[in-house]
This record gives structure tokens, C-alpha cells and sequence, in this order.
């Protein structure tokens, strides 16, 4: 006899993201299966699913967590997902799209071990298989070769990348919540604080302003009155002292990461000029990006300006691709902080990618002040999330 009162469980979800391109991206990669084990290209591959007790940390016990994702070229319904056993409260409620899926795993060689049985008893080729190589552990790395020894393994990071560039209309809704956010928040922790309020201080209220807001906060480079050190510390924030706040903060997992400027009291007319400055070149940077324009275009625009300014020395200007990684594709510049070739600037930007702009001015008199903004390439131009607060912001502008 049916049990009317027993609710039924929810349904998987479909495949969520573009499983031709994946098998594409494979092909010319020669890759006959991947191994994802990374929690963004987890989360990405799952649809969105995040390990809420591991949200803030890896360590367990004498190991770490794993997530590993097994996807087989072209055969959908041999995928399989294998993570820890606090993930199965998850599963009940949001069961995932993949055929095989075991959430029982303590450790990283236990959960690589259920993920290598499945590989066999399913017999999916392995003749070349795509690990994320720089985000699998030693010991878990080792068992996968071990099993395979006759196997190549490559590094897989790179198609990944590739597969997550072009952002979905879903995705973009989450970066502008993130990115909008962020500046709320910033703009809340200004006003709210007047003189004397320290670095460590304005810091921990930013992170209870993005907290308020649905976000994770992840960090705060923050700078104080003509010092360059964007750690937190216990420097105070004092009358006529400038302010940057540059800070990162998820949407489930998508990083809303600007920087914006601050003054206790009022800017005078060279503070004016040098963020005007900023402004120009963060504009004349945006100005011509637009899907089909090759990526280099950024940098042209930005880079004479740059040059052209009696403050070159100290200014530098960048852009960087944004999503689930704070640096990923596009990948515009080979000279940036993070090392990797730039494979975007020769090639034609994508409705659906998204480009974090910023231009840094470190004046040896007048200190840190900088510009950074979170752009999307669509079919006619671009758009900003989170344009807010964009000029020489009033610390302590709420508490007069």
C-alpha cells in the first residue's frame, strides 16, 4: 500500500552546464575522462553544489576534504561524484544529475578509492585521463597513478578554465548580487566610522556589513592615510587621512571583488585630480570592450593613458577574468601578479565573460588609492556591477 505521507524525494537536477563543450574541450585536449577535484570546478560541474560543512575549511581529522567528480567523454551516464559523508544530508535534499553518486568518504585516499572502483567496475577508458593536478593532493595523486600505471595523466585545470569563461544568465545574477554587495557594504562601513577607528576595526565591520548581506566575506586589502601596508592592523584612520577598501566577498562562490576610496573629511584638489585620474583610465579601459573585440583591446586603451601620466611610476593598471576563481579566464596579460600566459589578449572576448578593471595609483606623498570594477562583455558593450560610490567617499558621513 502506497505511503501517502512519506514525501517524495526531489528529482536531480538536469545536466547544468554545457556537456558538448565539455566533450569538445576534451577532444582537443585528447582527454578520455576527467577527474575534477577542485570545490569550484566541483561546485561548477555539480550545478552548484557546495559542502557547507567544509565551507571555511579543508582539515579533518589526520586528512583533508576531498570532492572528486569523475566525467567520461561523451558518456553522461557514467559521471560520477564521490564526497564526504556530511554531504549526504545535502544529496537527500538536492539529489545530483551524475548516475553514480557516494557520499561517504572520510578522507582523501578513501574518496579517490571509491572514485578509481567506479572507473573500473563502469569501464570507462582511462588511456588518458585530466586531473586538476595543482588541486589533488599528494597522497590522492599517487593512488590514481598507482591504479592506472599504464595511464597518462594531464592537467586539466586549463580546460576547466575554458569550460567556465562565458558565464551563464544564472551566473551573472550571482556576481552582480556579489559585486553590489560589496560596495553596499563598503559604503556602510564609511559612513558608519569616523576618526579613530583602526584598520582592524573598519575591517572586521566590513566583514559583518557583506555577512549582513547574504555574502562570504573572503578578504580586505585595506590601506590608512599615506601608508601602502593593505594588512589590517591596529593604524587608525585619522582626520584628513585617505581610505581604500578592496575587498573580495561571495555569492555562493562567485566573487564580488572592487575597490573603492575614502577620506576623513574632505579631499582637496590634487586628491581630486589623482582619483580623477583613475577614473579616466578605468573608463577608457571599458570603453571599447564588447563581444567579438579582441581582449588585447583593454590594454590599449588603458596603457597609453598610463604611460602619458606624470605619476607612471606608481600607477599600474590591470584586468583579469572573474567568476568561481578571483583570477580565471579571460586571461588578458602575461606580466600580471598571477603567472600565466595571456591566451584572451589575441583573441576575440565572448558575450558572458567577465573582467575585473583596476587601476592602482601608490603616491609616495599622498598614499594608496585605486579604482576596481567588475565588467560583464555583452553582444552590445558592457556592463558594471556594483558602480557605486565611485568618487572620494565621507568617512563618518552617517553619525553627523
Amino acid at each position: 500500500m502506497l505511503d501517502v505521507t512519506k514525501k517524495p524525494s526531489p528529482a536531480p537536477a538536469s545536466i547544468p552546464f554545457d556537456a558538448e563543450r565539455l566533450d569538445r574541450l576534451m577532444d582537443e585536449a585528447g582527454i578520455d575522462v576527467l577527474c575534477a577535484s577542485s570545490k569550484h570546478n566541483v561546485q561548477y560541474l555539480l550545478g552548484g553544489h557546495r559542502a557547507f560543512f567544509f565551507e571555511s575549511m579543508d582539515a579533518m581529522g589526520l586528512s583533508r576534504y576531498l570532492p572528486v567528480l569523475i566525467y567520461p567523454k561523451g558518456n553522461l551516464q557514467k559521471a560520477g561524484y564521490f564526497g564526504h559523508r556530511m554531504e549526504g544530508f545535502q544529496k537527500e535534499n538536492a539529489p545530483f544529475w551524475v548516475g553514480e553518486a557516494q557520499t561517504n568518504s572520510s578522507g582523501t585516499l578513501d574518496t579517490m578509492a571509491k572514485a578509481i572502483d567506479h572507473m573500473r567496475r563502469a569501464g570507462i577508458r582511462t588511456a588518458r585521463i585530466g586531473a586538476e593536478l595543482s588541486f589533488l593532493p599528494v597522497d590522492a595523486g599517487n593512488a590514481l597513478r598507482k591504479a592506472f600505471p599504464d595511464s597518462e595523466i594531464v592537467d586539466a585545470v586549463f580546460l576547466l578554465e575554458r569550460l567556465r569563461a562565458v558565464k551563464s544568465p544564472a551566473e551573472l545574477a550571482q556576481l552582480r548580487i556579489a559585486s553590489e554587495g560589496v560596495i553596499d557594504s563598503m559604503l556602510a562601513v564609511i559612513s558608519k566610522h569616523g576618526p579613530g577607528a583602526s584598520k582592524r576595526e573598519l575591517t572586521e565591520a566590513l566583514r559583518r556589513e557583506e555577512t549582513s548581506r547574504g555574502l562570504a566575506f573572503d578578504y580586505c586589502l585595506i590601506t590608512a592615510g599615506t601608508s601602502l601596508n593593505r594588512a589590517p592592523s591596529e593604524q587608525t584612520w585619522e582626520k584628513g587621512d585617505i581610505l581604500s577598501l578592496d575587498s573580495g566577498g561571495n555569492y555562493h562562490g562567485y566573487i564580488g571583488d572592487l575597490c573603492r576610496m575614502a577620506i576623513q573629511g574632505e579631499p582637496d584638489a590634487e586628491l581630486e585630480d589623482l582619483l580623477g585620474e583613475i577614473e579616466d583610465i578605468q573608463r577608457a579601459a571599458m570603453k571599447p570592450i564588447k563581444a567579438g573585440t579582441v581582449g588585447n583591446v583593454i590594454y590599449g586603451a588603458a596603457e597609453p593613458l598610463v604611460q602619458k601620466s606624470r605619476h607612471h611610476n606608481h600607477l599600474h593598471f590591470l584586468a583579469h577574468g572573474m567568476g568561481l576563481v578571483s583570477h580565471e579566464a579571460p586571461r588578458l596579460t602575461a606580466t600580471g601578479p598571477v603567472p600565466y600566459d595571456a591566451y584572451d589578449a589575441s583573441r576575440p572576448l565572448e558575450s558572458g565573460m567577465v573582467v575585473s578593471v583596476e587601476t592602482t595609483l601608490q603616491h609616495p606623498q599622498r598614499g594608496f588609492i585605486k579604482l576596481e570594477d567588475t565588467v560583464v562583455v555583452t553582444e552590445t558593450g558592457f556592463d558594471i556591477y556594483g558602480e557605486g560610490g565611485r568618487g572620494w567617499n565621507r568617512g563618518g558621513a552617517a553619525l553627523r
